[in-house]
């Protein structure tokens, strides 16, 4: 076990050196990495938008909208064949996802019927595997009545179709913006993912994405008057619009549509030489350019509406006819806004709206806020973390730490390989990684302190004190990396990031805690020869403890049972301060530009825009703000009103630094998709132990466990510490903490239960868990020191994540003690009280048995 290969060695070592030099890019400054030759690594790790500020937008493609006007083109496309072919008919008219006609004359109804067949027959489709789609039914309810249908599968065509379409004009407007590695990409059936790290104005990329932007050109009918229309009906083949304007003026529009913005080719933000007011240039292509100056030329003296968005933008008069292809759209634009526009055209039309569902926006300088608090935490807890490593194991820990180093620079190498992102729930992941290094390295090094004390030599000690460690190391991060797996498929947004970043972790540090450290260890002992293994400067657990840990059974079960079903009943009757995530509305955090918050006028100005339920409070410090605002009845779209309002009335004194939407349908895939990722996990799990060692240990690793998430909950809402898809990542993290410390302590169990077959269960368990102590306090200590650097140093927005972890590595360390062990007698791990007491004095007559040695 000891002996390394040149081969072996140049491996080790090769792949400590590539995780060091991908990790580089992450902490040299941004203008070394450009003098760097092209063959070096320059790529840096990708921070997540909480890291970095930016904004993360979900949209949704509206579906009635496309089927809206599927619906309008088959009404028209019937009224024309039947027309062409001068059949007679009545009732045309379409409603949800049928048109229906009736024919007049009986004699023409089978003619009918074979011209409007070709509205059934199917198309062609690059979707479905190449194949064919048929979008309409005919059907016949009564004689004389042809009714159309809209199928299914036609409906999924024109959505995907639509979606591929939006994807590629979303991704030119964004483009357009001069932001940097925007992320757009497909989610779902009818979904736009849409991230942009870095944006310094977030709400002008909501309204560059909100606007469908149909640009049409249309005649203005001045036969009637307009009022007149409005009173009355419209003539046929008018409709009324409206214009932009405050209040908004009325034309009577013709619905023939002169050329539409398909027919631009370049539109660009200029200025009018006359008036120098901001206006948008444009130019046709050939075809619109050619329909363009037929219509100037038979129309002067008339108005011509420029139509956006079923909006009149301006209505000028044709003085004469506009014949080079090219023109200017004026009206009352800024400078942004005559740019907003030119980008939208350029850009193209949306095929059909989207809405905004969710809103994730982090101001820069929040961003920043967080980078910086995140390293001087990550630095005083790495601090904290090696100098006792260093004081409890020495020259070991000097060693342990060396590995460690490794792990988190191997873990930063590949996420930036990868092209992975690191969020704050990522960051978890890897302080959960830290804990089960530091664990894995603890295992091994009280491994070889108990192999030493049993008489071997300093050899033999490291020797079968590794050997007897891998076992326990790789079914410790087994769990672990199953629920890894898991929560990535099934998980969504933070909860994913938590599950890349600690399946890394999980493969990191089986290398570095086990090869890298054993490697490291056999050099020293190669090159040292010790007679004596280092000692250890300071003990936290004395070499033999004799604890009677199962005496207290029944007083913990009787405890535990009392707090779970309290925290259970606290769950069903207090309502758990659960967060936008999951019950929806908007959450925005603000800071005051100039002296403390006033959290009473914010209130009051608030209260006056009927919001509904609006929570301000101070958030960390006086001059910072939060505020909740309560789901809206009217939907996804009403959501984004509320941010729109609330910008309007605090933005002249307060910066907006985080705002969160999350409309209903979100917070009930989240709060869905959140609980089966973790049911199924534990499921996994429990099969992997049962196969792994026998049912007791499965059922009492899952009910171990199950107490710990129920007793975090009942934290969450006895503290009143928010909810939300971070608190997800927090139970997960409890939930790998706490499975790893329990598969350590019954992989002791089950050694000591083939070695000891006749020692009664109750004194097996003692005897177990003193042994496995000291490895569970180190391991309980250098995760806490981790977590309270997090928590004192890592700032407002990571603390509550951070309180609940550490919550929940007390009570995972408890469980793995107090209630794991005990469940095996309950289940009667051992059945046969006389047999086992028989043997008990054969036992006691074993030396080994005699003894409960530390750790």
């Amino acid at each position: 076990m000891l002996h390394f290969s040149r081969w072996q060695t140049i491996f080790i070592w090769l792949a400590v050196a590539l995780g060091v030099a991908y990790a580089i890019p992450n902490i040299v400054p941004a203008s070394y990495l450009s003098s760097m030759p092209s063959w070096a690594p320059s790529r840096p790790m990708t921070l997540g938008l909480d890291l970095q500020g930016g904004s993360h937008i979900l949209l949704q493609i509206e579906k009635k909208d496309l089927i809206d006007e599927r619906i309008v083109t088959t009404r028209d496309d019937i009224r024309r064949i039947l027309r062409d072919k001068k059949i007679g008919y009545t009732g045309l008219g379409g409603s949800g996802q049928t048109v229906q006609v009736r024919i007049r004359d009986a004699s023409e109804y089978d003619a009918a019927r074979q011209a409007l067949n070709e509205l059934t027959q199917p198309i062609s489709s690059g979707l479905f595997g190449g194949g064919t789609v048929r979008e309409l039914a005919m059907s016949e309810p009564e004689l004389g009545l042809l009714r159309f249908t809209l199928t299914e599968e036609g409906i999924n065509y024109r959505v995907s179709s639509a979606l591929s379409q939006s994807i590629e004009v979303v991704s030119r407007r964004v483009n357009e913006l001069g932001t940097t590695e925007p992320v757009i990409q497909r989610q779902g059936d009818d979904r736009i993912l849409v991230q942009v790290p870095g944006l310094q104005d977030p709400q002008r990329l909501k309204d560059i994405l909100g606007q469908t932007a149909k640009l049409t050109f249309q005649m203005v009918d001045q036969s009637v008057p307009v009022q007149e229309a409005i009173n009355g009906r419209p003539p046929v083949g008018t409709s009324v619009k409206y214009s932009v304007d405050d209040p908004p003026v009325p034309y009577l529009i013709e619905d023939r549509v002169i050329v539409s913005g398909e027919n631009l080719v370049d539109a660009q933000a200029t200025f009018d030489q006359r008036t120098n007011e901001p206006v948008v240039s444009f130019r046709f292509d050939t075809k619109g350019a050619t329909r363009f100056g037929q219509a100037t030329q038979q129309n002067v003296g008339r108005l011509f509406a420029i139509i956006l968005d079923d909006q009149v933008i301006s209505a000028p008069q044709i003085r004469e006819p506009i014949l080079g292809g090219t023109g200017q759209i004026s009206g009352s634009f800024s400078v942004q806004s005559a740019n907003d526009l030119a980008v939208l055209l350029r850009a193209g039309a949306l095929p059909a709206t989207l809405t905004v569902i969710e809103e994730r926006t982090v101001g820069p300088g929040l961003g920043q806020d967080s980078i910086d608090a995140g390293k001087i935490a990550s630095v005083i807890g790495s601090v904290l973390v090696v100098a006792f490593m260093i004081a409890v194991y020495g020259l070991l820990g000097v060693f342990a730490v060396i590995a460690l180093v490794a792990n988190v620079t191997m873990i930063i190498a590949i996420l930036s390989v990868l092209g992975a992102t690191l969020t704050l729930p990522g960051i978890a992941g890897i302080v959960l990684t830290v804990g089960m290094a530091v664990d894995s390295s603890v295992l091994i090094f009280e491994r070889i302190r108990e192999e030493r004390q049993n008489g071997r030599s300093v050899v033999q000690s490291v020797d079968i004190g590794f050997s007897k460690a891998l076992a326990t190391i790789i079914d410790a991060n087994v769990t672990t990396l199953i629920a890894a797996v898991i929560l990535f498929y099934l998980g969504s947004g933070p909860v994913r990031g938590f599950a890349v970043t600690l399946a890394i972790g999980i493969a990191t540090t089986v290398f570095t805690a086990y090869t890298l450290t054993r490697w490291i260890v056999a050099d020293w002992v190669r090159r040292r020869r010790p007679k004596e293994l280092p000692r250890n400067p300071i003990k936290l657990v004395p070499d033999e403890t004799r604890i009677g840990f199962m005496k207290l059974r029944r007083v913990t079960f009787t405890l535990s049972a009392v707090a779970s079903i309290a925290a259970v009943a606290l769950f069903m009757t207090v309502n758990m301060n659960y967060g936008i995530d999951f019950r929806g509305g908007s959450s925005i955090e603000v800071q005051s530009r100039e002296g403390p918050a006033d959290l009473a006028d914010i209130r009051a100005r608030l209260s006056d825009l009927n919001l509904g339920e609006v929570q301000v409070q101070e958030f960390g410090d006086p001059r910072e703000v939060l505020i909740r605002i309560q789901a809206q009845d009217g939907g996804e779209n009403a959501e984004q009103t509320v941010i729109t309002k609330v910008r309007g009335e605090l933005e002249d004194a307060y910066d907006f630094r985080r705002v969160e939407v999350v409309g209903p349908t979100v917070s009930n895939e989240l709060a869905r998709a959140g609980t089966i990722a973790v049911l199924v996990s534990l499921f996994a799990i429990l099969i992997y132990i049962w196969l792994r060692f026998e049912w007791q240990f499965a059922v009492g690793a899952i009910l171990a466990t199950l107490h710990d998430v129920i007793m975090t909950v009942g934290f969450f809402v006895v503290s009143g510490i928010e909810f939300n898809l971070t608190s997800i990542a927090a139970i997960l993290t409890i939930v790998g903490y706490s499975l790893n410390d329990t598969v350590v302590v019954y992989d002791r169990v089950r050694e000591n239960l083939r070695r000891f077959k006749k020692m009664p269960l109750p004194q097996l368990l003692d005897l177990s868990m003193n042994q496995t102590l000291s490895r569970t306090t180190m391991t309980s200590l250098t995760t806490l020191l981790a977590l309270v650097a997090l928590f004192i140093f890592g700032g407002e927005v990571i603390r509550s994540f951070t309180a609940a972890m550490i919550f929940g590595v007390v009570i995972g360390t408890y469980s793995s003690i107090f209630i794991a062990g005990p469940l095996l007698i309950l289940f009667r791990m051992r059945p046969g009280g006389a047999q086992a007491d028989a043997g008990a004095q054969d036992d006691a007559e074993d030396p080994a048995a005699g003894q409960l040695p530390a750790k």
